[in-house]
């Protein structure tokens, strides 16, 4: 029970739930995440952390950077939160935005 609490308590801020939109499309790095959110490295690596600590994201470092993905999911609750994301770009603008702002970013390498 404690797991999908903290799953939902995660995925119920903003800046999480666009971190977890970014990172449904692959790794990214605290700076590419920067770059598309508009957000300062120590607020992006806070939430990085969040997500990181309630089993979403994982991390792994190559030579100066940190990068992170989304973890698999661990039971058919992680499946279908990580599913409604992906479900609610439809509807909202500003998740597409950040994909649109993603692809561009992917041509520039933010680091």
């Amino acid at each position: 029970m404690e797991q999908t609490l903290s799953m939902f308590k995660a995925l119920s801020d903003r800046t999480r739930l666009r971190i977890v939109n970014l990172l449904l499309e692959g790794e990214l790095c605290v700076c590419e995440v920067m770059q598309i959110l508009g957000a300062t490295q120590s607020k992006s690596s806070r939430h990085l952390t969040y997500l990181k600590n309630a089993g979403l994201v994982k991390h792994k470092r190559k030579r100066l950077w940190i990068y992170y993905s989304l973890t698999s999911p661990r039971n058919a609750v992680h499946r279908q939160l990580l599913k409604a994301v992906r479900l609610s770009r439809n509807q909202n603008s500003l998740l597409r935005a950040d994909l649109k702002k993603l692809v561009r970013a992917s041509k520039t390498h933010a680091c």
